[in-house]
């Protein structure tokens, strides 16, 4: 008997967990081998407060100070518009404006874009230390990590659950892109959550280490030094199901091209590519919160591509909608498909 079982051992679980674990017991279940094998493990690593919808960059801005030593390394992010379009598009962008010229000076690969900003309080996130912060810290307020345990049984208890034998009050559900597989498996209506492929790559270059973080301001591409090479991604969403994502020869040729295009670089080759599942509802809110008629089981899911830059303040505002406390900060509510 646990107070709270947590499904999901990537960035999501382990840091709602560890929130959890200082009110209540908790258990954590993933069926993977290993914690953090998909999404969290193949992230961009970036903070970047002016990414993403409103709620996204507010719970973004308040983890700021959450990270702890350590984990955060200031890295500017240079936002690019390349068309008209994207001159529209950046005005809605919390970042400073930037001439193109000064653009240039900041990344001398460029070619001149059409206009610029510049977001000064992004950083680099170590990714993998955050998520061990997380583990650590559930062990030590006495929490219990249970890899390779895919749930396979969940049913109704009373006013609580039986999940593969270990009865509980109340179910996390933080699987990321299988998150509406488990509402299924509970007999929960789901909420609509469509996992999107994203590609990723090394290319072979002599990447200044000095260079911002490049993104063009409509998603169409970024890049950035990573490793004495250059990591860049053409920013695709290919629907897929939930899986084990691979990359696509195509997405990282449409990559080295648009790098191409806005640069200098004459990009030619990939070291190495990956590809991860950031995982969406309608209105790419995070979605925390239980169906009023199925109360005890609480989505922790919808992160998308947003997920590690707003881990601690979504952790702490998600424990406390499952302790029914008044969250600090917006969260979205469940909502049924098409809804």
């Amino acid at each position: 008997m646990v107070d709270v079982l947590v499904i999901g051992g990537g960035m999501a679980g382990v840091s709602i967990a560890y929130e959890l674990a200082a009110h209540a017991s908790v258990t954590l279940l993933e069926a993977e081998p290993e914690l953090a094998m998909h999404t969290t493990g193949r992230s961009a690593a970036i903070y970047a407060p002016s990414y993403g919808p409103p709620t996204v960059r507010e719970l973004t801005t308040a983890s700021g100070p959450l990270f702890g030593d350590g984990i955060l390394t200031p890295h500017h992010s240079l936002w690019l518009a390349l068309d008209d379009d994207g001159v529209d598009h950046l005005r809605d962008i919390p970042a400073d404006p930037i001439t193109p010229q000064r653009a240039v000076e900041l990344c001398p690969v460029l070619r001149t874009p059409l206009a610029a900003a510049l977001d000064t309080s992004a950083m680099d996130i170590d990714v993998m230390a955050l998520h061990a912060h997380y583990v650590r810290g559930l062990k030590k307020r006495g929490g219990v990590t249970h890899k390779n345990t895919r749930v396979t049984e969940m049913r109704r208890d009373g006013d609580g659950w039986v999940v593969n034998g270990i009865r509980t009050d109340t179910v996390v559900d933080a699987a990321g892109a299988w998150a509406d597989e488990v509402a299924e498996l509970a007999g929960v209506p789901t909420v609509g959550l469509q996992p999107m492929r994203r590609t990723i790559a090394l290319a072979r270059a002599d990447a200044d280490p000095a260079w911002p973080l490049v993104a063009e301001v409509a998603d169409t591409f970024y890049f950035r030094p990573e490793s004495g090479h250059l990591l860049i991604s053409p920013g695709d969403e290919t629907p897929s199901v939930p899986c084990d994502a691979k990359p696509d020869e195509q997405d990282v040729a449409i990559a080295l091209e648009r790098v191409n295009a806005a640069t200098t670089l004459n990009l030619r080759s990939v070291h190495t590519a990956w590809a991860g599942l950031r995982t969406f509802v309608p209105d790419r809110e995070p979605v925390v919160g239980a169906w009023p008629d199925h109360p005890g089981f609480v989505f922790f899911a919808g992160q998308g591509g947003y997920g590690i830059q707003m881990a601690p303040a979504l952790a702490r505002t998600g424990a406390d909608i499952v302790l029914g406390r008044t969250p600090p900060s917006p969260i979205m509510s469940p909502r049924r498909k098409h809804g």
